[in-house]
């Protein structure tokens, strides 16, 4: 059977194969420049590494049971603060959201993974697929922001 759980692994901290997974490209990241806004209109990194948390942690709660919704902190959150300390608590705090939904995704059930998401579907919102869906789709959510996180630490 495919492990979902590996993929989450994989493009969290593991050996991704689209490159750097999101925790080492978070970490080649310049704490002065993750607050920049280096494009008019764009998010800076620290913005969207706020948005890879919040939705991560959206997702363990989905997991969980819990109705499907944006998440708690918001689709966008702005950051605290603009410091080398702020940074590092953002970088923390994906870690341990990340930890968190691997630590749940490797309690479910072989047969819970065909569960759907209590919701009905809404694209937007991610609702009405199963759970392996959600989770494969945060995977590819990881890969994609840690694609844009890469270039936009080149400027």
């Amino acid at each position: 059977m495919f492990n979902i759980t590996n993929e989450i692994k994989k493009a969290f901290n593991g050996d991704a194969w689209h490159g750097n997974h999101v925790m080492q490209t978070l970490n080649n990241v310049n704490p002065e420049s993750a607050f920049s806004h280096f494009i008019p209109g764009a998010h800076s990194i620290a913005e969207i590494a706020l948005h890879l948390t919040a939705w991560t942690e959206e997702v363990t709660s989905r997991l969980t049971g819990k109705p499907a919704a944006e998440p708690e902190r918001g689709d966008w959150p702005e950051p605290d603060a603009r410091t080398p300390q702020a940074w590092e608590r953002i970088i923390f705090d994906f870690k341990i959201a990340n930890e968190e939904l691997i630590r749940h995704c490797e309690s479910l059930k072989d047969n819970q993974w065909d569960d759907e998401v209590k919701s009905e579907r809404n694209p937007a919102l991610g609702t009405g697929v199963t759970n392996i869906e959600l989770v494969s789709g945060l995977a590819q959510h990881h890969a994609y922001h840690s694609g844009q996180i890469a270039l936009l630490s080149k400027y």
